[in-house]
């Protein structure tokens, strides 16, 4: 989601996205939240993060906490920001709208973080 919210606000940016346990497509739910606020990621697909170990990048942005402890160190990464969200489907839901819900949410607050880098990225 932080991928595609990113390349939704700044078309011209760079982005890559990659987790340390990719799973083999993207959560539909996340498809789901993404696409009510104009954001297609259905044809974006799960990548993993050692594949990116070595290249150079402005920015590296770890958003969960475990994904800080076993990520690569990134040294050739310019900056380093962490954020922690709770990876939403790890959390237990019990049904298709609370799946939403929690979806929504941490979208939500994907969406406002990134406001947070406005202006070091304007």
């Amino acid at each position: 989601m932080a991928e595609g919210l990113i390349k939704n606000k700044y078309p011209d940016f760079e982005v890559s996205s990659a987790g340390t346990h990719p799973a083999e497509t993207v959560n539909p739910y996340a498809v789901k939240v993404m696409q009510d606020i104009g954001v297609d990621i259905s044809e974006n697909f799960p990548k993993n993060v050692e594949q990116f170990a070595n290249d150079e990048f402005d920015y590296v942005f770890t958003v969960c906490d475990s994904a800080k402890e076993i990520c690569p160190v990134f040294n050739n990464a310019k900056n380093k920001v962490h954020k922690p969200f709770v990876d939403p489907k790890r959390d237990f839901y019990d049904s298709e709208d609370h799946a939403i819900e929690i979806y929504t949410e941490t979208r939500n607050l994907i969406e406002a973080w990134i406001k947070e880098y406005e202006d070091i990225w304007s």
